[in-house]
């Protein structure tokens, strides 16, 4: 069962849709046991970081991710639940993140050419980095394939942990990871087939070819 996290930030009803035409069995929930018997947790978010920064830690839900990811649970962040893994974002102030991505939350304004029209929204391609393995999470895409983004900031200074990127005037980080813990800035549930295809290789993570969780009999 797949775990997305509930901490009252934006609405998810097509990204949780979106697991039933993969076949997974999905659950929106608040409940730290339930999410603490999840095989994998989702991080989403929209809307302002200082916000959902807030949130998280008066709901509890920033400790108890911060508490499963080192445990070894994969984690998702998608859009600004991404943002939300990094040490800091820049977005109206300074404010602190999970620090589970090394970097920071910057606007995307600076980085690209006057003309270029902010927010990022739309299709792009994705990018794949030559110098490293492809992330498993990337194992059914193809260099190139387009995704659907939303966005005016992204996460900077991470270069380690990138393991794709988009081209908007500049380069910028279209996804993370760090050990078990990943992170997609564009929007999955809205990037047809795609999309569709990283879902299901996040939620394949760890499991045997018939399915189950390496390690089950």
């Amino acid at each position: 069962m797949i775990a997305i996290i509930d901490y009252g930030v934006g609405n998810i009803f097509s990204l949780y849709s979106s697991f039933g035409h993969i076949g997974e069995e999905v659950v929106l929930t608040s409940d730290a046991e339930v999410i603490r018997g999840a095989e994998k947790i989702i991080l989403p978010g929209v809307g302002a970081f200082g916000d959902a920064a807030d949130k998280l830690r008066s709901t509890g839900m920033g400790g108890l991710v911060l508490e499963q990811a080192a445990e070894g649970k994969p984690v998702l962040g998608i859009c600004l639940g991404m943002q939300l893994l990094f040490e800091k974002s820049l977005e109206y102030g300074e404010h602190a993140g999970l620090g589970l991505i090394k970097g920071t939350v910057k606007p995307i304004a600076p980085a690209v050419p006057s003309g270029y029209k902010i927010p990022h929204i739309g299709w792009n391609a994705l990018h794949f980095p030559k110098d490293r393995e492809r992330s498993p999470i990337f194992r059914t895409i193809e260099e190139g394939d387009f995704v659907y983004f939303v966005h005016s900031f992204y996460g900077a200074d991470c270069k380690e942990s990138v393991i794709a990127t988009a081209e908007y005037g500049a380069e910028l980080t279209a996804a993370v990871a760090k050990d078990n813990v990943y992170g997609v800035q564009f929007h999955p549930e809205k990037s047809g087939t795609a999309g569709m295809k990283i879902l299901k290789a996040f939620c394949s993570l760890g499991r045997d070819e018939d399915g189950r969780e390496n390690g089950e009999r």
